[in-house]
């Protein structure tokens, strides 16, 4: 199994880390896993479908948008 340093932590962090810790019975280290693994479950696809939402959201709200490509040709010709 691999094993993973951190380094540097702010000493409020590692503290806020601990009282959760013993708000939950585990240890710092269970913690602390338990949040890498949780973390790490998140689904690739969870991105893309909020994206999607977000987009048909901006569509049925019937603004215009520039197009964005035409804008970036601009600056560069200044």
């Amino acid at each position: 199994m691999a094993q993973v340093l951190v380094r540097n932590l702010k000493d409020k962090v590692v503290a806020r880390l601990k009282k959760r810790a013993q708000t939950r019975g585990r240890s710092l280290q269970a913690e602390v896993k338990t949040i890498l693994e949780e973390a790490a479950k998140e689904a690739p696809g969870a991105f893309w479908k909020e994206a999607d939402r977000i987009r048909e959201q901006l569509k049925r709200s019937g603004r215009k948008f520039s197009d964005s490509a035409a804008l970036i040709r601009e600056d560069r010709d200044r």
